[in-house]
């Protein structure tokens, strides 16, 4: 099982100084060992994980919005990186680390069970094609890997304007045990305040396109 389909992108003059001076700073590399939070971060705090983080701009919104949490994002697109690194430094958010490795590897291989507060999964790919839906990172497995990492009262929270994406992610969801949906209908929740509004979301709103947002806790 892996997470990603790997992308190389050219690199901007601001992302590329960002993965120079930055990513000795905030950057953590991959190692088939756990990682320590309190040693990475310098504190012990609640840990936010983002898994493919994009451009970055949400992930350093809500780390400059909630200085009470540390955020570790993991993103395979090297120019992500950058663009993130480089907002992060522009804001001066300190409690933020950053991967560019594929998600599986590093939750099955440095994330320790029971050790993080949520975990956020904002637009992943729906793959479309019916043929391609088996490529949907949201399958039982993995929200399986996801609930061991999750600390009893953790939340997975996950977000796409793609509807039957939506709708396998609910079924997906709900057919796991020790998850309950945050919804008091039963589906979806109304967008929270943390997760900031991309420019992406911004864009699909104008052209009518709907967002769901899915909360499961960890019960047990």
């Amino acid at each position: 099982m892996r997470s990603f389909v790997r992308r190389q992108g050219r690199l901007t003059p601001r992302q590329e100084q960002a993965l120079e001076t930055q990513w000795p700073i905030l950057g953590i590399e991959y190692q088939p060992e756990l990682i320590d939070f309190s040693q990475i971060f310098g504190r012990e705090a609640p840990v936010v994980l983002e898994i493919g983080f994009g451009m970055g701009t949400s992930l350093v919104t809500m780390a400059k919005n909630s200085p009470e949490n540390n955020y570790f994002g993991i993103e395979v697109h090297a120019p992500g990186v950058g663009a993130c690194l480089a907002s992060a430094q522009e804001e001066n958010a300190t409690n933020l680390r950053v991967m560019c490795h594929d998600a599986i590897e590093v939750l099955n291989h440095m994330i320790p069970d029971n050790s993080l507060s949520m975990v956020q999964l904002f637009f992943p790919d729906p793959w479309h094609k019916a043929r391609h839906n088996k490529r949907r990172i949201v399958q039982v497995p993995f929200a399986e890997l996801i609930l061991k990492k999750l600390t009893i009262g953790g939340v997975f929270h996950m977000a796409t304007d793609w509807e039957p994406y939506a709708q396998h992610m609910l079924e997906v969801m709900t057919s796991v045990d020790s998850y309950h949906n945050l919804s008091k209908t039963h589906d979806f929740v109304p967008r929270p305040e943390t997760r900031p509004v991309t420019k992406f979301e911004k864009r699909g709103h104008r052209l009518g396109h709907g967002v769901w947002d899915l909360m499961f806790k960890r019960v047990k």
